[in-house]
């Protein structure tokens, strides 16, 4: 078997794309939950995908949001983890979970989402021009306050409890999604 000059810069040229597709790969896709979000899909198809965001998806589901958070979009979405759920005081999950109360279920999720792609170099800059504190306005009609923290966006809710970004700008094709540490709750 004779290999050619030809064999080996062909197989040199397919090592390199290999390469740079990974590296491509590597830029553009996070992981969460031990899952790659890939930003060619949308917002729910990322999500169900993450170990850590189950009881997030449970509740999508049980709202009746999967259509809107998988549609056009833009959307950014402060998604709580499973630890964040489970924070909550006993019950209350599987309380908001429950049919009649979809409409609180409904207030609470979408008032984790805003309706705009906003990555988090862009919110940190909002922050600096607002003086430290930029207002956040939800789909669900709460405003919450974004701020810096040692470094970290937090996010106030209307009970005064802060969130902070655990992981930011998970690109999605329909918007993005930082991962927050804490259930983020309306005033009322």
């Amino acid at each position: 078997m004779t290999i050619s000059v030809k064999s080996i810069v062909r197989a040199t040229v397919a090592a390199s794309a290999l390469t740079l597709a990974a590296a491509a790969y590597a830029e553009t896709t996070k992981e969460v939950g031990g899952a790659p979000m890939y930003p060619s899909k949308n917002i729910v198809e990322n999500a169900v995908n993450s170990a850590d965001h189950t009881t997030l998806v449970a509740a999508v589901k049980a709202a009746g949001l999967v259509d809107t958070l998988a549609g056009e979009g833009p959307f950014t979405v402060f998604a709580p983890t499973n630890d964040a759920f489970a924070a909550l005081p006993a019950g209350t999950v599987e309380t908001l979970l429950k049919p009649e109360n979809k409409d609180q279920l409904t207030e609470i999720l979408t008032c984790h989402v805003v309706a705009a792609d906003v990555m988090s170099e862009a919110l940190v800059k909002m922050i600096a021009d607002d003086g430290g504190a930029h207002p956040v306005k939800t789909v669900g009609g709460c405003t919450f306050t974004a701020k810096l923290m040692d470094g970290k966006v937090v996010i106030e809710d209307g009970k005064g409890q802060t969130a902070t970004v655990t992981i930011a700008d998970v690109d999605q094709s329909n918007g993005v999604i930082h991962v927050i540490d804490t259930v983020l709750l309306p005033a009322s």
